[in-house]
């Protein structure tokens, strides 16, 4: 899959980057930098990284920078999905020293945090090959950050699962117990089901994997299975129906449960345990 992607909708990416700004302004803006730096002062300062890595959160950095002040100057060295070392520049930015100030930590925020899932989606896509297994981020996301969170996992290689409640039907463990049964929950999904919404069901045994094969879902979520039950479900189940590992799955774990032949792998951890990429914003 390539790593290029379009800008996100600039309606779906400014409300973030405004609330982030919000937060980090209170009520009286930058303190520091208007008692300390004259307003006629500018600068250059460039984004660098502090280690080795992929690139994501341009978009919402340089849009941090216009909102704050619509005559700085944001060029990008590189695009959003780029592998970095340490010491590269992946951004320049040029304006008024107290605007460049203001900016900057909510922009560094944005581009550490989404570099950070970015870098640790390549990492477990590595960890597969030469496996065809995709590795998928959950809706284990940032409240408010889902759709940037989301794309940092493509720029690192990875594919998204569900956007949000609405995408598709996916039947969990709670599902099936508040209605009465595996069979009675599969069976009322299956016969009321819109024709264009795919169906996930989430199986925990080869048991409960025999009984919802024959209702002909779009998905079975494997969750939390040992290597050796994954393996009797993709034996039962491989080319009849899309199946997904989840649950727990580690840097460690990852390429042992692609070896199983199932076709996803969905990991929290991609959004909700990535570290931050380290990058300084400096003179020179």
């Amino acid at each position: 899959m390539s790593n290029f992607l379009p800008p996100l909708p600039q309606i779906i990416v400014e409300p973030m980057v405004r609330r982030a700004l919000k937060e980090d302004f209170g009520n009286g803006g930058d303190v520091t930098a208007n008692l300390l730096v004259p307003a006629t002062a500018k600068a250059k300062l460039y984004f660098k990284a502090r280690e080795t890595g992929i690139i994501s959160g341009l978009q919402p950095a340089a849009l941090t920078f216009e909102l704050v002040d619509t005559d700085i100057i944001f060029n990008t060295h590189i695009t959003d999905a780029s592998p970095v070392q340490k010491g590269d520049i992946i951004a320049s930015v040029e304006g008024k020293v107290r605007s460049l100030l203001m900016a900057e930590r909510t922009a560094l925020n944005f581009m550490g945090r989404l570099s950070g899932i970015a870098s640790l989606s390549a990492q477990f896509v590595a960890a597969v090959r030469p496996h065809k297994t995709r590795i998928a981020a959950t809706r284990k996301t940032t409240p408010g950050l889902r759709a940037l969170e989301k794309r940092a996992v493509l720029h690192g290689g990875g594919h998204t699962h569900r956007q949000s409640l609405s995408d598709a039907i996916m039947v969990k463990d709670n599902h099936i117990a508040l209605a009465g049964g595996i069979e009675k929950a599969v069976a009322a999904i299956m016969k009321n089901a819109d024709h264009m919404c795919r169906v996930s069901i989430e199986v925990d045994t080869p048991k409960q994997f025999k009984k919802v094969l024959p209702y002909g879902p779009d998905v079975i979520l494997l969750d939390n299975m040992s290597l050796a039950d994954l393996k009797t479900c993709v034996q039962l189940g491989k080319g009849k129906v899309i199946l997904e590992a989840s649950g727990g799955v580690t840097l460690a774990s990852v390429k042992a449960i692609a070896a199983t032949g199932v076709d996803v792998i969905s990991v929290g951890a991609l959004t909700h345990s990535a570290p931050n990429f380290d990058i300084g914003l400096d003179a020179a």
